[in-house]
């Protein structure tokens, strides 16, 4: 398996103390921040911004920022995110835009890339652009809101993914995420794991952080 990432999704953070939640992940040994950015047209809500994203870099700047574009018109902001300090950025592969262009410019922007299908998107839609992509993220809930719980059909799906990309490419997963899940989707081929509710519920993600990792490393062992 590739190296585990752990990633704390700050929509689960205190919204009055995003700061202190992005510091919190870092001193927890997060491998990254995870940053959802909803329109309000792709998904029923609305969240964070190009500001946000800067907030983050200055609340922990050793802390990388993955930054997942839930838009119908993501190419369409991408300059602006990457110069906010999204070390990656990963869009949907279910909206009507040029895809390839985008990855591209992630890429040419000096970024890492990744493309995201929901639940009910077949994986084979994220297939021919494999060879173009650092990381492909699965879709554990339906996109737009934190705290669902997770949809077991979508294992099939992270296999298939992981079946097609071989085991150089990073597959994560994002939605109901706990010590149980992760464990399911990381025998399924998943390496990186964004955990909103669970980690910021505790008085310690530290811990949590570490026992998501340990059960995960249980799991593949």
């Amino acid at each position: 398996m590739n190296f585990i990432s752990i990633l704390p999704s700050l929509l689960a953070a205190d919204i009055g103390a995003l700061a202190e939640g992005c510091r919190r992940a870092e001193a927890a040994g997060a491998d990254a921040i995870h940053i959802d950015v909803m329109d309000a047209h792709f998904v029923p809500n609305l969240s964070f911004s190009p500001a946000t994203v800067a907030m983050a870099k200055r609340a922990a700047p050793n802390l990388p920022r993955n930054v997942h574009l839930m838009m119908d018109n993501p190419h369409l902001y991408l300059r602006h995110f990457i110069e906010s300090g999204a070390d990656t950025v990963q869009i949907h592969v279910e909206p009507d835009y040029d895809i390839r262009a985008a990855l591209a410019e992630i890429r040419g922007r000096g970024a890492r890339c990744g493309l995201v299908f929901n639940p009910e998107t077949p994986a084979s839609a994220v297939f021919p652009y494999l060879g173009e992509v650092d990381e492909i993220l699965c879709m554990t809930v339906r996109p737009g809101r934190g705290g669902q719980p997770f949809l077991p059909h979508v294992l099939p799906a992270i296999r298939a993914v992981r079946d097609a990309a071989g085991p150089g490419l990073s597959i994560m997963v994002d939605g109901g995420i706990n010590l149980d899940t992760a464990a399911q989707c990381a025998a399924a081929g998943a390496n990186a794991f964004v955990a909103g509710t669970f980690l910021y519920a505790m008085d310690d993600m530290a811990a949590g952080v570490r026992a998501l990792r340990e059960g995960v490393r249980r799991s593949t062992s």
